[in-house]
């Protein structure tokens, strides 16, 4: 027996008059791009949703149909005109959902910071439950003020909620409470689990939200989401595509040791072509012609390039009072200018491929550490990197990510903080198969944590 179908519906009707800007809220842009670019992104490129229906203000028609044309959104199937409120625009999207038992979820176009566990979350309760909510804990003080605008009541906090989107529901649950509401001349609700509330269609299971997950309504939340943005991460272990590398051809650069020499063995065993370079055998990153000309045998020789991956990196510590440049430059060189020669060495095979490629951070790019400011700096420019060559890159269908390992036992770190404990340490193996599995993902742009599992103790 098959799974009911999964759909997503974006609501982006809205007209942003609390932006007070003359564009739709949804049609502003944000790093790069338009809010609801980013938000198309993650739904998109979730591995459990089946179609997206949007649904936009009839004026705005035209600029969505350019935004859509202009990436590669497979998943986008209608586009449907919106009403005058929330409430008709979601009885618009519900409408045009024709199996009764679909799972489907209604999100707000101007939340981009959707994640894809809250996306499988509400699926997998919708398998148990007809409708669900996602929110956060109440960490304020909530009071209920009177018409005079003195306080009535303060609530239990223990029990309060944020409410935010997505909200999921079958099919036929939502179908049947748009038409009672259709009848109704005195209903006011906020959203859609208050119609399913008022009409008695079920109980409405809450599931857990994020922070983060931020709904962009006034002028100050775009330059919070900005900052979202810049230590935007995801965990690939909920991303995974069960894809390998079979047949595909794959530059590995630092491949000599440590997760380089593990992305090789691993990549080896799925099939994949695999080809290393290091200093040990006679590339250097720093050198872009050196770079390139194993680039071109790479693609002499195979005939394409689907991923290339730059694991190389040297660790230096002490005050930059203390350092000689020449130790500084050759840090810089290592950790920076070479993650930009191994990308541009292989963009024009990459674009050719629509390929992907794995760069290396470190969870030290947040914020400068004394003692190791060149190469948290270095790391942070890494970031930087990733992050813009995503947006340059995105119409060539060429994916670009940061691996973010926590502390890997690798011959580096044992060079640098000696033995530790090999339970604290992530394997080289984890992390190289972490990156295997994000160069074969859909997103792009992202930072991605691998971390160590825990026994929750």
């Amino acid at each position: 027996m098959s799974r009911p179908k999964r759909y997503c519906i974006l609501l982006a009707a809205g007209s942003g008059n609390r932006m007070n800007f003359p564009t739709p809220k949804q049609f502003l842009k944000l790093a790069g791009r338009t809010i609801i670019e980013h938000t198309l992104d993650m739904v998109d490129g979730h591995p459990e949703v089946d179609e997206i229906f949007i649904v936009t203000d009839r004026d705005y028609r035209s600029f969505l149909e350019e935004i859509l044309l202009r990436n590669h959104y497979a998943k986008v199937t209608k586009v449907l005109n919106g009403g005058a409120s929330r409430r008709e625009s979601s009885a618009s999207g519900i409408f045009a959902v024709e199996e009764d038992d679909a799972l489907v979820l209604l999100h707000d176009a101007v939340r981009p910071f959707l994640s894809h566990r809250i996306i499988s979350d509400c699926y997998r309760a919708l398998e148990t439950h007809a409708s669900v909510d996602v929110a956060v804990p109440a960490v304020d003080t909530i009071i209920e003020v009177d018409e005079a605008d003195a306080i009535a009541a303060i609530p239990n906090r223990a029990r309060l909620r944020r409410g935010q989107t997505p909200q999921g529901f079958r099919a036929s649950v939502l179908r049947e409470a748009h038409e009672r509401a259709m009848a109704d001349e005195g209903v006011e609700v906020t959203d859609d689990c208050g119609l399913i509330l008022r009409y008695g269609l079920g109980e409405v299971h809450v599931v857990e939200g994020e922070e983060r997950n931020i709904k962009i309504t006034y002028p100050e939340d775009l330059y919070l989401a900005d900052k979202i943005f810049q230590l935007k991460t995801v965990d690939i272990e909920p991303l995974r595509t069960g894809r390998t590398l079979e047949g595909k051809v794959v530059a590995v650069f630092g491949a000599s040791r440590g997760i380089g020499a593990e992305i090789m063995r691993l990549g080896a065993e799925q099939g994949g072509v695999m080809r290393g370079f290091s200093r040990s055998s006679g590339v250097d990153v720093r050198d872009y012609a050196s770079v390139r000309e194993v680039m071109e045998q790479v693609y002499a020789e195979t005939g394409r390039i689907d991923a290339v991956v730059n694991t190389a990196a040297i660790l230096r510590s002490g005050t930059l009072l203390s350092r000689d440049i020449e130790d500084v430059n050759l840090e810089i060189g290592i950790n920076y200018t070479g993650a930009i020669n191994v990308v541009k060495a292989g963009l024009d095979y990459l674009k050719e491929s629509q390929g992907g490629v794995a760069l290396f951070t470190s969870s030290s790019y947040t914020r400068g550490r004394a003692l190791y400011t060149v190469y948290s700096s270095t790391k942070a420019a890494v970031v930087n990197l990733t992050q813009g060559l995503a947006e340059e890159l995105h119409a060539d269908g060429v994916r670009i990510n940061a691996i973010n390992p926590e502390r890997t036992n690798t011959p580096m770190r044992r060079e640098n903080f000696g033995v530790e404990p090999e339970h604290t340490l992530l394997s080289a193996e984890a992390v190289a198969k972490a990156t295997i599995d994000t160069l074969l993902a859909d997103f792009s742009g992202m930072v991605v944590d691998v971390r160590r599992e825990t026994d929750g103790s």
